[in-house]
């Protein structure tokens, strides 16, 4: 598996502009390491904004599900519901599926580009064949989770973006990317030996024509929960 960088993309809905409470949802955060800007929200499509929705499959509460073809991440929870996140995810012939655990979690991680992505783009990626120190320039973001097939890395990551344009895009070696705000929400909610399922391309976690659209921003980890959705239905680092 190729590792967690290449983008252009194509989008297919323009959203219309997005209410104050979810441009506050995604503000700058300067409490972080290296200052974190304000993700620029006024393109994404509303239905890829952090929110609470109807969850009807069976895996358990704590359980993360990724939709690669809705371009959403899950985190199960109780009584039937679930947090669901917008993501970017592998390019044809790159994604991947299957059961995996978090096997480590980073703050601020290191990046290191695959063999296969110098091979790919050497002028992108060869200058940094010994690293990239974590910081805002650095692909994965401020936060990743590590991906385990019991003791071995898949090379899958969940992580942060410098491109949140590609966020309900299909980017990337295989990995799963999300607004750098989501992923430090979702960082603070899930510990290490999670589960973490990624659904084929084909299969779904709500059928696309039902998908709901939140009316108003979800709770950062460390806050309480301030509303739900409404009309909810059913490489080497």
């Amino acid at each position: 598996m190729g590792g967690c960088v290449e983008v252009e993309a194509q989008r297919g809905v323009i959203a219309p502009q997005p209410n104050a409470a979810f441009t506050a949802m995604y503000g700058a955060r300067p409490d972080e390491r290296f200052a974190l800007p304000a993700t620029d929200i006024v393109d994404v499509d509303p239905r890829y904004f952090r929110q609470e929705v109807a969850y009807l499959r069976s895996e358990p509460p704590g359980t993360l599900v990724v939709d690669p073809g809705n371009k959403f991440l899950y985190l199960v929870r109780e009584n039937g519901r679930a947090l669901r996140y917008g993501v970017g995810v592998g390019r044809a012939g790159l994604a991947w599926s299957g059961s995996a655990r978090v096997g480590r979690k980073a703050e601020w991680p290191r990046w290191t580009p695959t063999a296969d992505m110098i091979a790919r783009e050497p002028e992108r990626n060869a200058p940094w064949r010994n690293g990239m120190a974590g910081g805002l320039g650095n692909p994965l973001g401020p936060r990743a989770l590590y991906l385990f097939d019991g003791p071995r890395d898949t090379l899958y990551r969940i992580h942060g973006t410098t491109e949140p344009r590609t966020i309900g895009t299909n980017v990337s070696s295989g990995c799963i990317r999300m607004f750098n705000q989501d992923i430090i929400d979702l960082y603070g909610r899930v510990p290490v030996e999670t589960r973490v399922v990624v659904l084929p391309a084909g299969e779904h976690v709500e059928p696309p024509e039902v998908l709901s659209t939140a009316s108003a921003p979800m709770a950062r980890a460390d806050e309480p929960l301030l509303a739900q959705v409404s009309g909810a239905a059913p490489g080497r680092y």
